[in-house]
C-alpha cells in the first residue's frame, strides 16, 4: 500500500480534529503529502429570499474566512515541513464533494473523524460516515478520539466468505496491513472469528440430532481454512487468533486486550436495501471498538 497521498476531511464545527493528526503522523513517517478538505455549507445561503447576487458574496465570503482559519490551522504543520495543501468547497452533502475530490485527486487514503451517530441517522443515510465506507472506493481509515499509540494493528479476514465476499479480498486486506506494518513500524496481527449456527436456529431434524458434530466439523472447516489462509502469507503463529465468538461480540474484545491502534477490514458492495437493514460487519463494529478503523475495499479494476 503506497503513503504518498492522503485527503483528510475535517469539520470545522469540531473542537479537535483527531484526522488531521493521524494523517499528520503518517505523513511525518512516509513523506506523503497531505491534501486538508473542508466542505462547508448553509442552508440560509442556499435557495434563500437573498438576491443572487448577495447570496453568491455572501458565500464567497464564508468561504474566505474558512479559508483563513485553516491556513492558520495548518501553519505548524507547513513549518516543520510537511507537504501540506488545504482545499475549502461549498457543498450540501459532504459525502459526495468528498467522493468528487477524491475521483480527482486519486489518493492512497481518505481520513476523516469517526461520528458516532443513532440507528435512525444511520437508516436515513445522513451520516457522512455510512456513506463513504459504502461507496468511498479509496481505503478508508475512520478515525476516533481515543489516544493514538501508534504500536499496534489487526486485520479481520473471513476465509470461508461466509459474507459473501471474494476470496482475493482477504489476500489484499493482509498485503495491505503488512505494508502499513513495515512502513509504520507497527505490529500486526490477523484474526479470524466464526460461529456455528445456535442449536435454536436448527430446524432441521438430522442437524439437531448431530448438532455437537456440527460445531466441531464448523470449527474444523475455520480452523483449516485460516491455517492455509495465514500461511500463503508467512504469518508467525503468535499473530494468527482464530476465535469463536461473532465478529461484533470478538474483536472489540480483541482490540482492547490486545490494545489495538487500528482494526483493518474488508468491505463489499451489496444491494441498497440489504446495506441499510443489515449493514455491514465493518458499520456495525463502528460504535464499539475503542481504535481507528481502516476500511479497505478491493481496486476497482480499470
Amino acid at each position: 500500500m503506497k503513503l504518498e497521498t492522503l485527503l483528510v476531511v475535517i469539520d470545522p464545527s469540531q473542537p479537535s480534529h483527531p484526522a488531521l493528526e493521524r494523517a499528520a503522523w503518517l505523513a511525518r513517517r512516509a513523506g506523503a503529502r497531505v491534501h486538508v478538505l473542508l466542505v462547508e455549507y448553509s442552508p440560509a445561503l442556499d435557495g434563500s429570499t437573498l438576491e443572487q447576487s448577495l447570496q453568491s458574496r455572501a458565500r464567497e465570503a464564508l468561504i474566505e474566512q474558512r479559508s483563513s482559519w485553516l491556513q492558520e490551522m495548518l501553519a505548524p504543520l507547513q513549518g516543520e515541513g510537511l507537504a501540506v495543501k488545504q482545499d475549502v468547497r461549498w457543498g450540501k452533502r459532504l459525502h459526495e464533494t468528498v467522493l468528487e475530490v477524491a475521483e480527482q485527486l486519486q489518493p492512497d487514503l481518505v481520513l476523516k473523524s469517526a461520528a458516532h451517530n443513532n440507528l435512525l441517522r444511520r437508516l436515513l443515510l445522513t451520516d457522512s460516515c455510512w456513506q463513504l465506507m459504502r461507496h468511498c472506493p479509496f481505503p478508508l481509515w475512520l478515525v476516533h478520539h481515543a489516544q493514538w499509540r501508534g504500536n499496534n494493528l489487526c486485520t479481520a479476514v473471513d476465509p470461508l466468505h461466509k459474507d459473501d465476499k471474494p476470496a482475493a479480498l482477504d489476500h489484499h486486506l493482509i498485503d495491505t496491513s503488512q505494508a502499513l506494518a513495515k512502513d509504520l513500524g507497527m505490529h500486526a496481527d490477523v484474526v479470524h472469528c466464526h460461529a456455528p449456527l445456535p442449536r435454536t436456529l436448527l430446524n432441521n431434524a438430522e442437524l439437531l440430532a448431530t448438532y455437537q458434530q456440527y460445531v466441531n466439523d464448523d470449527a474444523q472447516q475455520h480452523h483449516q481454512a485460516f491455517e492455509d489462509l495465514i500461511r500463503q502469507h508467512g504469518i508467525e503463529p503468535d499473530a494468527a487468533h482464530l476465535l469463536e465468538g461473532a465478529p461484533e461480540n470478538m474483536l472489540p474484545r480483541f482490540v482492547r486486550k490486545h490494545e489495538i491502534d487500528l482494526l483493518v477490514m474488508g468491505a463489499i458492495a451489496r444491494g441498497r436495501l440489504d446495506t441499510i437493514l443489515i449493514g455491514h460487519t465493518a458499520e456495525r463494529l463502528l460504535e464499539s471498538v475503542d481504535c481507528d478503523l481502516l476500511v479497505v475495499k478491493l481496486p476497482v479494476e480499470k
